[in-house]
């Protein structure tokens, strides 16, 4: 039975991810727990659930496999995924949320002591659903108790962002909240540390009204539009100016408008970055300039930076600068490469990771092992506050960066990507290779290109960045789709 993908279940609430499915779930997580026995609070369980229609009735066939299981059951109610998790430390946690995926559908996330499931716990899990896990003995059941968890979080994400940057006084953000989850947590925080905040999209709806709850450069077009036209002829967006005498003045156009702008996903766990002109700041920028600051400020010997296999080189670029290495991951699993580093490690050496991330999504290794969109949220406007984002984005350097898509059933795709392997090296012998996770090439310039099997759908994923990426792309297309040709997959 394989219920979890690259981040816990999800689908449609009416046809995979039901009532049924969240009380087997459940029961299996509850066994689980009790089996691990190693203390009195592995005995909790914290469940949350997002803004979608069919949370309360999932919530509720959760909470009852839970406590059939014999588990003390915590409803903390709707909260943000990274609040859920922020919950979880010292116990475990049941997030139900589909994350950006549309309203129809809904979604299990599991969590112990702070951090995801890992593959194996995941297996475990789906064994037990798979065999039918039995209730617990009846009078192991428990009765369920409200918790209020989410000022808790949002003053910790507070206090641990003021470690950084600038203060926010008087810095203007505007925030699409897509009718999600961060809108009771990122604007709070934010305005908390003193920034000015405007709210898009700011109250929480299952439907998803307002955008679709997946930020991209098109469903975030009315924040791009709301950020560039109050910039529109500004010549200091976003912050106060300040007179001959020092003091702060709102003399009017100079100190209208956004210093940037903010999108989130439907549980808060993504981040999309706008600049003063509406355009969306590339996520692998946002990536690189939170984990250069992480490696540069970091007193380890040897700091890492964990990210995946389709992440840009110029994550590498910065990180080398600032002293630190990089080390990939498969998606969907940096808290498996958070543990792998610190498996690796030999007592006195000194490793550390400091920062996990995947495009728009980020692990703050400092606050907690869990994506937090929120948290990032607050730490880059402290950033920017302090150095302007195009200060923070001018040593990157942005290469032009294309996927593309090539046909592969997906019974042929363990002999293409065997293929490959030998192929591509000899196609571009240049380049340094890393067949870990699909078959990375890296050239002597920085650019690199990925070859990767898609785990939904029936294809070979090809990435690249490089200044001739028009050039290397077909190049790298052609290799693939002669690979697909010799083992039969046309």
């Amino acid at each position: 039975m394989d219920l979890f993908g690259t981040a816990g279940i999800r689908g449609s609430a009416e046809t995979r991810v039901t009532p049924e499915l969240a009380l087997a779930v459940g029961r299996a997580v509850a066994a689980e727990v009790r089996e691990a026995g190693e203390g009195e609070k592995t005995a909790e369980v914290v469940l949350a659930r997002d803004g979608r229609v069919t949370g309360p009735a999932i919530a509720a066939a959760m909470e009852s496999g839970l406590a059939s299981g014999g588990v003390r059951v915590l409803r903390a109610g709707r909260l943000p995924t990274p609040a859920l998790a922020h919950a979880s430390q010292g116990r475990y946690g049941v997030m139900l949320t589909a994350s950006h995926n549309p309203p129809a559908d809904n979604g299990i996330k599991l969590f112990r002591d702070g951090s995801e499931f890992d593959r194996e716990a995941e297996r475990a899990v789906e064994e037990r659903v798979a065999g039918d896990e039995p209730p617990a003995a009846w009078d192991e059941w428990t009765e369920t108790e409200r918790v209020d968890t989410l000022g808790g979080y949002l003053d910790a994400v507070r206090a641990y962002a003021e470690g950084f940057g600038g203060d926010l006084d008087g810095l203007r953000v505007a925030v699409d909240c897509g009718n999600g989850m961060s809108a009771p947590a990122t604007p709070t925080v934010l305005r908390e540390l003193g920034a000015e905040v405007v709210t898009l999209n700011g109250n929480v709806d299952g439907h998803f009204p307002g955008r679709g709850s997946k930020p991209t450069p098109e469903t975030l077009r009315d924040l791009r539009a709301f950020v560039a036209d109050a910039n529109d002829g500004v010549t200091a967006p976003g912050r106060p100016s300040a007179g001959d005498d020092g003091a702060d003045r709102n003399d009017g156009d100079d100190t209208e408008g956004f210093a940037f702008g903010i999108g989130h996903d439907g549980d808060s766990d993504r981040i999309v970055i706008v600049d003063a002109d509406g355009d969306v700041v590339h996520e692998d920028t946002v990536l690189a300039l939170l984990a250069e600051r992480y490696a540069r400020e970091s007193d380890a010997a040897d700091p890492v930076v964990v990210t995946t296999p389709n992440a840009s080189g110029r994550i590498d670029e910065r990180v080398r600068e600032a002293g630190g290495r990089v080390d990939r991951v498969r998606l969907g699993a940096l808290h498996e490469g958070i543990a792998a580093v610190r498996a690796a490690s030999s007592p006195g050496d000194d490793t550390r990771v400091v920062f996990a991330a995947e495009p728009w999504k980020h692990i703050h290794v400092g606050f907690g092992e869990w994506i937090d969109g929120v948290a990032s949220a607050a730490v880059i406007a402290r950033l920017v506050a302090e150095s302007g984002l195009d200060a923070l984005r001018e040593p990157i350097a942005e290469r032009p960066y294309r996927k593309v898509s090539v046909g592969c059933p997906d019974e042929a795709k363990p002999d293409v990507m065997d293929r490959l392997e030998t192929t591509l090296p000899d196609a571009f012998p240049d380049a340094t290779v890393d067949t870990d996770h699909g078959v990375r090439l890296e050239f002597p310039d920085a650019s690199w290109t990925l070859v990767r099997p898609s785990g939904t759908e029936p294809y070979v994923r090809v990435y690249a960045e490089s200044d001739e990426v028009d050039e290397l792309i077909p190049s790298v297309e052609a290799v693939v789709e002669d690979a697909v040709a010799a083992v039969g997959g046309e």
